[in-house]
């Protein structure tokens, strides 16, 4: 009866409540460039994962006679110049650019999370100091900054990871700051002070999670940096040293033979370019996602 009711007097009943991690995973899977830069990533780890099956040949060994070989049977891609299968070289290569994106990404983000946090929560001198530190920081750009550190801590993965994450870490700083300033005068946090919790549990347990969701966008948006940054390091002959394999480092041995053998740099920079476009395509999605203004839109 209520329902005839309801249809006789032209009311609609009220859509069913839509879950928000349901929503989320919509929302984020709802366009298909983002469903494309998932399928690149997980390829791209599987290869990584799995190189030394998938390479079909040591993409160290050097091999002369057959230097500078066209693609073919034995070799798709050709090889380089020392005679080096360019297609075992550059799936090689997905593990430097992944390991170094991951690691920089989280040296930069747990130094610039930290020290946004204590600038933020407690203010004052505190955040005086540390913001004043970030604004020294973001007056270089960020690829000479990262040159720089480079070239004093010298060349290797190690270094270019501590030296990418050094110089990516303030925007963190500030993003962190920014969402902590609005975070901390929220009404619970305001209640853990007034039953006197220590200032380490209301930044660690009810400030520091509830500033995580644009955190997670930057992070995995500034992955594709990172991996794009190495790249830039090991063309100018600061990132990887050799016989590693780097695909920037491929981009800068091949593009002498630019005209003759053009394989040789589109190759690598063709992946450098696919993975960036995923890591930026997964941000966007995930920043649709937890942007809060589309909530109850699905």
């Amino acid at each position: 009866m209520l329902k005839e009711h309801v249809m006789s007097t032209g009311l609609s009943e009220a859509p069913p409540r839509v879950g928000e991690m349901r929503r989320i995973i919509r929302v984020f899977l709802g366009r298909k460039v983002v469903i494309f830069g998932l399928v690149v990533i997980v390829i791209l780890l599987l290869t990584a994962a799995s190189a030394a099956w998938l390479a079909p040949y040591n993409p160290y060994k050097q091999n002369l006679p057959v230097s500078l070989a066209e693609p073919s049977r034995a070799h798709l891609l050709g090889t380089d110049a020392l005679g080096r299968d360019t297609l075992s070289r550059v799936i090689y290569g997905t593990r430097t650019s992944l390991l170094v994106g991951f690691v920089a990404i989280g040296i930069a983000a747990t130094l610039g999370m930290a020290l946004g946090l204590i600038a933020g929560y407690f203010g004052g001198v505190t955040n005086m100091i540390i913001m004043r530190f970030t604004d020294a920081l973001m007056a270089f750009p960020m690829i000479l900054f990262a040159l720089v550190i480079a070239a004093l801590l010298g060349g290797g993965l190690k270094n270019i990871m501590i030296a990418l994450g050094i110089s990516m870490m303030s925007g963190y700083i500030r993003l962190m700051c920014g969402q902590v300033l609005t975070v901390k005068e929220n009404d619970y946090v305001l209640a853990e002070h007034s039953i006197g919790a220590h200032n380490w549990r209301i930044m660690l347990r009810h400030i520091l999670p509830n500033c995580f969701p644009p955190l997670i966008v930057m992070i995995t948006m500034q992955v594709g940096g990172a991996i794009l940054a190495e790249a830039g390091l090991s063309f100018l002959g600061i990132g990887i040293e050799p016989p590693g394999a780097a695909w920037g480092a491929m981009v800068n041995d091949g593009y002498r033979y630019l005209l003759s053998r053009p394989v040789l740099s589109f190759a690598p920079g063709l992946a450098i370019m696919l993975v960036v476009f995923a890591f930026n395509m997964i941000g966007d999605g995930l920043r649709d996602a937890l942007d809060p203004r589309l909530r109850g839109t699905l």
